[in-house]
């Protein structure tokens, strides 16, 4: 399949990462919006000075952690749907954060996971749950739950050492089911919720994006050398005017290679934003960052880059140089890019 919609507008909004930075300034050309801004267009103000409102924004800020999690809502003519890309790894974090950002449960009718990491998926069953509840409550049916049929046990990383450093256990198809999803397996690349497209398995294109070093998936007692990660999916959206979007939550596959799949869903499309984590963070990962930085400029050419999670401070500082001022703008939790069609 490589027909995706047009949008009239995408707003991406980052309500789990790694980092928090909401002081920095944002270049003019870059759509984003910092979570400072946010609070204060949204909170009621808690006192005026000198005919001007004041208002204290500092107790609602978003707390950071190894994650990530993107709310994506997208517009075309009336018509506004709007789904999760991954959860993080902790339900009361997400639930805080989510809170803090003023996100009305509700309106989510489903949840899109990248990959079987408990960074990406701990926070299943339980938001899960809590989406189900608030739809509940208004007469909205249960949330659908786009999963990756191939779920492992467990994953880790085995050290030089031979120890692993594991993530906890993955969630069952059974309890997001008991939680209130429903559960929908897809393995190929698909439309959701008829305006974004979620992807199939990652084509490997490129000679130096060849997984990540160490990764082994846990079946039962059985380890099992995985450093491709063939289960992970990217998420993508198509801004009339504006380009491609896409969000890679670690690019195991290598975010080159995420933005060459996405760029072929509409030949001839440019890229737009490329959101999420780069994964270039490591002694292993962090040889391909002069590779990366270079592939992401002369052949995917995004309008923005946005870099956060896993990406690490080595390859941040590459691509800023790369392509700050005007097109660097990172992820950090609370953040908002907003994409309108031109």
């Amino acid at each position: 399949m490589t027909d995706i919609p047009f949008l009239d507008e995408l707003e991406l909004l980052v309500v789990v990462d790694n980092e928090t930075d909401t002081l920095s300034s944002i270049d003019a050309d870059v759509p984003q919006v910092s979570e400072i801004a946010s609070l204060v267009a949204r909170l009621p103000p808690s006192r005026h000075y000198d005919d001007h409102p004041a208002t204290c924004v500092f107790d609602h800020l978003c707390v950071a952690c190894h994650g990530f999690s993107v709310l994506v809502t997208g517009r075309r003519g009336d018509e506004v749907r709007r789904f999760l890309f991954d959860v993080g790894p902790y339900v009361d974090v997400w639930l805080d954060n989510a809170e803090r950002l003023g996100i009305d449960l509700s309106t989510i009718e489903g949840l899109f996971l990248s990959h079987w990491h408990a960074d990406h998926s701990g926070g299943f069953p339980e938001v899960v749950s809590a989406i189900a509840h608030a739809r509940a409550a208004v007469s909205l049916p249960a949330p659908i739950v786009d999963l990756h049929p191939d779920r492992p046990d467990q994953r880790g990383l085995k050290l030089p050492t031979g120890a692993f450093a594991l993530l906890p256990p993955e969630p069952t198809f059974a309890a997001i089911e008991a939680a209130g999803g429903v559960v929908q397996l897809n393995a190929e690349t698909h439309l959701v919720a008829d305006l974004f497209v979620g992807s199939g398995t990652i084509a490997r294109t490129t000679e130096y994006e060849t997984g990540l070093v160490g990764h082994h998936s846990f079946v039962g007692d059985e380890a099992i050398d995985d450093p491709l990660i063939l289960d992970e999916r990217f998420f993508a959206a198509h801004v009339r005017g504006r380009g491609i979007s896409v969000l890679s939550a670690c690019s195991h596959a290598g975010v080159v290679n995420a933005c060459l799949g996405a760029k072929a869903l509409a030949p001839g499309a440019p890229m737009d934003v490329v959101l999420g984590g780069y994964h270039l963070a490591g002694k292993a990962m962090e040889a391909r960052i002069g590779d990366t930085v270079r592939d992401l400029g002369e052949i995917i050419a995004p309008r923005i880059v946005a870099p956060g999670h896993c990406t690490g401070w080595r390859a941040k500082a590459a691509l800023s140089e790369a392509f700050a001022p005007g097109r660097f703008g990172p992820s950090v939790v609370g953040t908002r890019y907003t994409l309108e069609a031109e």
